[in-house]
């Protein structure tokens, strides 16, 4: 019986930052599909339902252990807009090099640092300068 080639599979293939990218891309769009619209959801949900509602659910979002939740979500969506811009020049024909596609990389992840690090730093400002000062 002849036997059939395999194909590599991904023991050894090293990770790349453009594999990487692309998983990262998919998970985080899973992410801000599921926990961020469901968040949403009941945020809206609370508005209507009146003042009382709306501060409890405020409260929970606030809570400590929800800050960590918040600040993946501002990462991911950050990331996921960012690496979509990035596809959008992919889908115009441009950076397909494989330099240029390493480099758009590192533009994406250090935009979704600086972008992040500059929402959570407006948020948290008066904190900021309270514990400072």
């Amino acid at each position: 019986m002849e036997s059939k080639p395999l194909s590599p599979h991904l023991q050894i293939y090293r990770p790349q930052l453009t594999s990487v990218l692309s998983i990262s891309h998919r998970a985080s769009g899973i992410f801000l599909g599921t926990a961020g619209l469901l968040a949403l959801v009941v945020w809206l949900g609370s508005i209507a339902l009146g003042p009382s509602q709306y501060e409890m659910t405020m409260s929970f979002l606030r809570h400590p252990l929800m800050l960590p939740v918040l600040l993946l979500w501002t990462g991911a969506f950050y990331y996921h807009l960012s690496n979509g811009i990035r596809h959008l020049f992919w889908d115009m024909g441009v950076g397909f090099e494989l330099s240029t596609a390493y480099r758009s990389g590192y533009a994406v992840i250090g935009s979704t640092v600086a972008l992040t690090s500059a929402t959570w730093i407006y948020a948290f400002f008066e904190v900021i300068v309270e514990v400072m000062g």
